[in-house]
């Protein structure tokens, strides 16, 4: 039975407290706090983005805590194969390290914030599809993805080249891993995107606005982010507000040829102009009338493009936005159902939001520039953009597809 010494808890808090942390007071034993503090400083230096920071900090804590509770050595100390044994150890962690879900990693207690115990370093999960069907989460079922795998590599090689800079470590071990391609199963080609096909879609939006046409007080918010999850590509969480970013109505501007463009800050803290088409603008029009506001926003209208139904300011949970996409993707679930497209129906299970945002993309690069779609969609390159274009796996099935095992006779 593990005690309570194996038994780790969350070292970093949010990205908006870590920097107010007293790392010096209930250390547990063992951990070198000389680590966590030039952990904790390579951290902040990455608060201007808050999926950047989570991953950080995951990766950053699970090695600090196998560092101090298995290996029994600081960070600074680490090689080559110490670093080969602790990929062995993530890919299957004992029991006691794995959760069935993610709680606050701090909670408050008497007037103090300290650790929650019920935190684990890793979280086992299951699909949509599987978790509809009554299957279980099982801890024993633990594996870390390949995408996993080779994220953590390379956080795990930025922060140690950050340690070597600061003089605080002499090498990088993980660069002194040879063939990390062996440790990463690797694929002929790149993985699948996850989008909705032309039919889901198409079921997904004739719901929500049929939804909206219903009952618009409820639902008419559903349509204009379905529209514009779709339309502009736009993660999650370009759709709420934070410390760093408030979508407003006034972030769609008219240039001055005409055209309408949504300005948004997104991941790696970049700000990005997205051309706005007109059936997205039709969208923005239908929403602003539900509103009781003007056709279109004037540069002075500060409005948030997404309030809160209740109380004041904009909707600042990716959850409660999840909740209104899953709700209409359940909609156009049962509508695919009665309409006898069970097969399409049953892969709907499986989407997520972000799926709109592939969605959208995967439509727009068959008919639109590449270097358009790239730009919208905010990609670091044209090779990221590729990724979505499938005609040519199309092709390539529908040559196969005739191909015959035996001649009949």
């Amino acid at each position: 039975m593990p005690n309570a010494l194996n038994i780790p808890l969350p070292l970093f808090d949010s990205i908006e407290r870590i920097s107010h942390q007293n790392l010096s007071c209930g250390l547990p034993e063992g951990y070198c706090l000389e680590d966590i503090q030039k952990a904790m400083a390579f951290l902040t230096s990455y608060k201007g983005s808050l999926g950047t920071f989570n991953s950080y900090r995951r990766e950053i804590e699970r090695l600090l805590h196998w560092a101090a509770l298995y290996c029994k050595k600081t960070i600074k100390a680490l090689r080559r194969e110490d670093m080969l044994e602790y990929l062995a150890f993530c890919q299957k962690p004992p029991q006691h390290w794995v959760g069935y879900n993610k709680p606050a990693r701090f909670i408050e207690q008497e007037g103090a914030r300290i650790p929650n115990p019920e935190w684990r370093p890793f979280v086992v999960t299951i699909s949509k599809a599987a978790r509809r069907k009554g299957v279980e989460l099982d801890i024993k079922q633990f594996k870390l993805a390949t995408g996993s795998l080779r994220e953590l590599l390379a956080i795990l090689s930025s922060f140690f080249s950050y340690l070597v800079q600061e003089n605080y470590a002499d090498i990088n071990p993980i660069a002194l891993i040879r063939q990390k391609n062996q440790l990463i199963r690797s694929f002929q080609s790149q993985a699948k995107i996850r989008r909705l096909s032309e039919l889901q879609w198409q079921y997904v939006i004739e719901t929500a606005r049929k939804l909206a046409d219903t009952n618009g007080v409820l639902h008419e918010r559903t349509l204009f982010i379905m529209s514009a999850l779709y339309s502009m590509y736009l993660r999650i969480s370009e759709l709420t507000a934070s410390k760093r970013w408030m979508p407003k109505m006034n972030d769609f501007a008219r240039d001055g040829d005409g055209n309408w463009w949504f300005t948004t800050v997104g991941k790696g803290n970049k700000e990005r102009q997205i051309a706005v088409s007109e059936t997205l603008l039709e969208a923005l029009k239908r929403w602003r009338k539900h509103l009781g506001l003007s056709s279109l926003p004037s540069a002075a209208d500060y409005t948030p493009l997404l309030a809160r139904t209740k109380g004041q300011g904009p909707i600042t949970s990716t959850n409660y936005i999840r909740k209104i996409v899953q709700f209409s993707f359940d909609s156009a679930i049962m509508q695919l159902q009665q309409d006898g497209f069970e097969e399409e129906a049953e892969l709907l299970n499986e989407a997520t939001v972000h799926w709109l945002r592939h969605t959208g993309i995967s439509d727009d690069v068959k008919i639109r520039p590449r270097e358009h779609v790239r730009d919208d969609a905010g990609h670091s390159s044209g090779a990221i953009t590729d990724r979505y274009i499938d005609v040519e796996l199309r092709e390539r099935h529908l040559s196969a597809r005739k191909k015959v095992i035996f001649e009949e006779s």
